[in-house]
């Protein structure tokens, strides 16, 4: 009824391209001067009542029973001539963009065609890509491939060479410059030099500016940026900035509140007013609008979620809400804050080594304060402030805007710091928050170095910041010389106790050695008693077996050994020289000396006795009628 679509696969292909979304599939076919606007009364068109109160109501009582929000009304013999759409395309070919806008009845040559001009290349060389669609060549009516309004196209040129590397690396180069750009604030008449990578954008120069003299970016008025920068996301290599030193003068605009005629005006000189894209409307109450006005939207739609759930059972869980609702609000570049409690960021910041503490900061946030909005974005966010607390502070967050979280911090705050501090912020009002709370750890209590008002500037929360940290730097350094103390102290008792604890363990191991002596020097002493013993036994029982010495007068004949034994004593005895040589070795065991460690020797001819048959007699190993034999220990 809109769009005058009949084909049903068309229309469908239409409202799936627009994830079902009726009107912006309507808009996205019908060009933007004829299409269809949202309103509180239904939809209606730009060309006449055809869509709007009076039809919707006419259309109602002429069909009651139908429920459809569209209706369409027509009136006799009334034609509605469908308007060209309009197209637009962004095509990427290589660094470049190029920026397309054409009716929806040209084709795809037409778009070669002006990137032919744009680009410098044939367009018999182009292979356009990016088509939704299938096969597509020059001839192909942009109509017929049902494109949405807004549309990305890339360029190949696999016929021609790539761009030359001297180029490339010239850039490169370029890049990795460093250009100083000599900035004078034209209202104070002060100059700043300021050192910039060749690959950072102007709207990083903007912004660092911005921290410099606290005029946002969207109020700067600018002179001396070349004609070649004309976008903010440009790198200052590619700027056209004279290498290596440019200046720049920057202002602030003089008027906030500009008329429709000056506002476009300005916005075609992107050198001297720069636009908007990141900066928050911090101050748009400045131009005498409510924020909910300024998009002519109720403010009760615009009515922000609470920082902090009320009654919250766990403060790590309202912490991460409390973190989660600020990067909303104001940006991801913010302090970090300590998710647990506050006893927990205690112990972060003020119980661990002396070299490790650091300060607390307590940020209170209120809603319902003027100030708030101000203090987040432009100072609380800041990137030197944030900087500064991450790396010498631990930054803790409540709000303060119900009275549930309030009295439970005050709470906290009377257990922490006592009943003077806790009464010192139930006194301030709503208007004096936000407030920032510098705390030092001391050995017996937690002292609060200063209170920061939300009235207060960049220059003068930073000079704060860097009081409080003087104060704890000396502090810390006492702090520092009392634990490395307290250190030598334990090290020299740990040196002592270790060293006490050696000795007691040498003198152990030396008793210990000295009973596992005694006990082997012990059992050492029961074996060789016991080995004499049995050899005592053995030599008895062996003088008892000895057969009975002969007479002199014997009438058997009789030999006559005298045995020398090693320590130089002598002893003789008289033996039947039909005994045989094993009762000699017998008689010699039983004088001590067994014949397994001693051998018996002769002398003339020197000879070991102990090597023959000790069943022969002795008559038939010599040694009749006498012999002198003597004793040697075996090796």
């Amino acid at each position: 009824a809109c769009t005058g679509i009949e084909n049903i696969d068309e229309a469908i292909t239409l409202l799936e391209q627009n994830n079902w979304d009726l009107v912006a599939a309507i808009n996205g076919v019908i060009p933007q001067e004829n299409g269809i606007l949202q309103s509180e009364y239904g939809v209606e068109t730009l060309h006449g009542p055809a869509y709007g109160p009076s039809s919707h109501s006419a259309a109602a009582s002429s069909a009651p029973s139908s429920s459809s929000a569209f209706r369409h009304v027509v009136p006799s013999r009334q034609i509605v001539e469908r308007q060209p759409r309009m197209l637009d395309f962004r095509v990427e070919y290589r660094d470049r963009n190029v920026d397309v806008v054409l009716e929806d009845s040209s084709t795809v040559g037409d778009i070669k065609h002006i990137l032919e001009n744009e680009l410098q290349i044939p367009a018999s060389k182009m292979l356009l890509k990016g088509w939704k669609t299938g096969d597509v060549d020059d001839s192909t009516v942009l109509k017929s491939l049902h494109l949405p309004k807004n549309n990305s196209l890339y360029v190949l040129t696999p016929d021609l060479p790539p761009p030359s590397s001297s180029h490339s690396g010239a850039l490169q180069e370029s890049l990795n410059q460093n250009f100083m750009l000599i900035v004078t604030h034209r209202e104070v008449q002060r100059e700043y030099n300021l050192n910039f990578l060749g690959s950072s954008t102007i709207q990083e120069v903007k912004r660092n500016v911005y921290d410099l003299t606290s005029i946002p970016v969207r109020h700067q008025l600018w002179e001396g940026w070349p004609p070649s920068a004309t976008d903010d996301s440009m790198t200052l290599a590619v700027s056209g900035l004279t290498f290596p030193c440019h200046r720049l003068t920057v202002g602030r605009r003089s008027s906030p509140v500009q008329t429709r005629e000056q506002s476009e005006e300005q916005c075609t000189d992107v050198h001297m007013v720069s636009d908007s894209d990141g900066d928050d409307f911090e101050d748009a109450t400045e131009f005498g609008v409510d924020d909910g006005e300024m998009f002519g939207v109720a403010s009760s739609a615009l009515r922000k979620s609470p920082m902090m759930p009320e009654n919250a059972e766990n403060e790590g869980d309202a912490l991460l809400q409390f973190t989660a609702e600020f990067s909303s609000r104001y940006g991801d570049c913010h302090p970090v804050y300590f998710i647990g409690s506050l006893e927990a960021a205690f112990q972060e910041a003020f119980y661990g080594k002396a070299r490790d503490r650091k300060l607390l900061a307590i940020y209170l946030h209120h809603d319902e304060s003027v100030l708030t909005n101000v203090f987040c974005s432009q100072m609380l966010c800041a990137e030197s402030i944030v900087s500064y607390l991450s790396q010498n502070f631990i930054t803790w967050a409540w709000d303060m805007t119900k009275e549930a979280n309030r009295a439970r911090f005050l709470t906290m705050c009377t257990r922490h710091f006592g009943s003077v501090v806790a009464q010192t912020i139930r006194t301030q009002k709503t208007d004096q928050f936000p407030l920032f709370l510098i705390i030092m750890g001391k050995r017996s209590s937690n002292e609060v170095l200063n209170v920061i008002q939300g009235n207060t500037t960049v220059d003068e929360l930073m000079m704060r910041l860097m009081a409080a940290m003087e104060i704890f730097s000396a502090q810390q350094q006492e702090d520092i010389k009392d634990e490395d103390e307290r250190e030598a102290r334990e090290n020299v008792k740990r040196e002592q106790d270790e060293a006490y604890r050696i000795s007691l363990e040498a003198d152990r191991a030396k008793r210990e050695a000295q009973e596992r002596e005694m006990a082997e020097q012990f059992r050492l002493e029961q074996i060789r008693k016991e080995q004499e013993e049995e050899r005592e036994a053995i030599r008895l029982s062996l003088e008892q077996s000895l057969p009975p010495e002969p007479k002199e007068e014997s009438t058997e004949s009789v030999s006559k050994l005298r045995i020398r034994t090693p320590s130089g004593e002598f002893f003789e005895r008289r033996f039947l020289a039909s005994s045989k040589l094993q009762v000699v070795f017998d008689f010699v065991a039983s004088k001590g000396y067994p014949w397994e460690e001693y051998k018996l020797l002769g002398t003339f001819p020197r000879r070991d006795v102990t090597q023959l048959d000790p069943n022969k007699s002795l008559l038939e190993v010599k040694l009749y009628p006498q012999e002198t034999l003597f004793l040697e220990a075996k090796e």
